[in-house]
């Protein structure tokens, strides 16, 4: 089975898993992520390898980090992940590519990114739900970050924090690729608060 085969699958039993968990019907699910109930139907049967705009948007409606709806084991208090398991979510033919490092569920999702940005390449993210922080630290070249349509331009060896309830964005103007190491916090989901 291929990684991609391995990838679609566990998407599919987690998504289910966790709509289950969460009681959500189809419909609700639909409505709370903005993702077309026929398009939750095709990952839950594993018929589609959906893009991860709707992953991350399906993961915040479920309030669950994109590593629990990837892979959901319960391990010890320690979790090493060699660099053969990190999932790489995209990347382009020109080089940019973004890779989850690691995740965890305490106190809500948290995950660890890098990020590779080639010139000329950005990716744009939907509003995430309320409280939710990123942090990114460039490693070398200029990002321009972009929140709620504000640039800020991040050059090596800065750092930067927002709260990710906005539309927010990354972006590569310049002349050298961006190398960044991101983190995103999501607040626990609360049942009562839906």
């Amino acid at each position: 089975m291929s990684d991609l085969d391995q990838l679609t699958q566990s998407l599919a039993r987690n998504l289910k898993r966790w709509r289950t968990e969460r009681n959500f019907t189809l419909d609700a699910l639909a409505a709370r992520a903005g993702v077309s109930r026929g398009m939750i139907i095709q990952i839950e049967q594993a018929r589609t390898n959906p893009s991860v705009g709707i992953t991350v948007k399906l993961a915040d409606a479920l309030g669950v980090s994109i590593t629990t709806l990837l892979d959901y084991e319960q391990g010890p208090h320690v979790r090493l992940v060699p660099p053969e398991q990190a999932v790489r979510m995209w990347s382009t033919e020109a080089g940019s590519s973004t890779t989850l490092l690691v995740g965890t569920e305490s106190r809500g999702p948290f995950e660890l990114w890098t990020w590779h940005l080639t010139p000329g390449e950005g990716s744009d993210s939907d509003a995430h739900p309320p409280g939710t922080m990123e942090l990114l630290h460039v490693r070398s070249g200029e990002l321009t970050l972009v929140v709620d349509g504000d640039e800020h331009l991040v050059a090596a060896g800065s750092a930067a924090s927002f709260e990710a309830n906005v539309a927010h964005g990354y972006h590569n103007k310049g002349a050298e690729p961006v190398e960044m190491t991101m983190a995103v916090s999501v607040p626990p989901a609360h049942a009562g608060a839906y």
